[in-house]
């Protein structure tokens, strides 16, 4: 038996990287898989297509979570295509990296809308439907940058601190629904982002880990099954760090 059989999960940002990861790993475990994009459509129909290889339904949505009506527009179709949403995962996420003297409004803006503003979107969006069902798993991708704060990305740390207390937040208040909200803090995790990185800074951030890698999407996923299922029915309001020791 699959651990996710009969679910219907949601994964905002999963054309690529740990998102795409995540849509695998859920749809290999039974659940049928919406996911959004923001650019590349022939990169999100190959992903649609490899997830109904697993036997599930798979739906690949355009559609920019950092627009509050087009999470209310995003939502509702998944409601009239599955009628249920039992899984939210809110991956979708940016870098525009800068020394704050050297950081723009616009690029502070952009990173908070995104990262953060995406979450608050698509939570409340999706928040009346979980209340009627009286169950969900809510899964927020934070950071360790969130957690320990990082020079050179005072935007994108905000972000993901910020989604650590609204994670928070949201496990207090729905938690007598049976409604779970966690967060997970991935560390240096090795997609196709980190593939255009200098190959000695590369080796320098894995000796500094005390697993001496970097880890993989599959890391991450892993832990949003476990989250997603009902092996993890009593957790909620927790910050998991995914980081190889890392923050030890």
């Amino acid at each position: 038996m699959k651990l996710l059989s009969g679910k219907t999960a949601l994964v905002t940002g999963a054309s690529r990287g740990i998102g795409r990861g995540i849509a695998i790993k859920l749809a290999q475990q039974g659940a049928n898989v919406i996911f959004t994009y923001s650019a590349s459509a022939q990169k999100a129909e190959e992903l649609a297509t490899l997830l109904q290889q697993e036997g599930v339904k798979a739906l690949a949505v355009k559609s920019d979570a950092a627009d509050y009506n087009a999470a209310e527009a995003l939502i509702a179709t998944i409601l009239a295509e599955f009628t249920t949403i039992d899984i939210v995962i809110n991956n979708a996420g940016i870098t525009r990296d800068n020394l704050l003297m050297r950081m723009t409004e616009a690029h502070f803006d952009e990173v908070i809308a995104t990262n953060l503003k995406s979450v608050f979107n698509i939570t409340k969006a999706v928040q009346k439907q979980l209340l009627k069902q009286r169950s969900g798993s809510i899964i927020n991708i934070s950071s360790v940058v969130g957690v320990k704060g990082n020079a050179g990305q005072a935007n994108y740390a905000a972000s993901k601190a910020g989604i650590i207390g609204f994670t928070k937040s949201v496990a207090l208040e729905l938690g007598s629904r049976n409604i779970r909200c966690n967060a997970i803090a991935p560390g240096f995790i090795e997609t196709e982002m980190t593939d255009a990185l200098n190959p000695e800074t590369v080796k320098q951030w894995r000796e500094a880990i005390p697993l001496k890698r970097g880890g993989t999407a599959d890391d991450v996923a892993n832990l949003c099954v476990f989250l997603a299922s009902d092996w993890s029915t009593y957790i909620t309001g927790q910050v998991i760090n995914v980081d190889g020791g890392m923050l030890t």
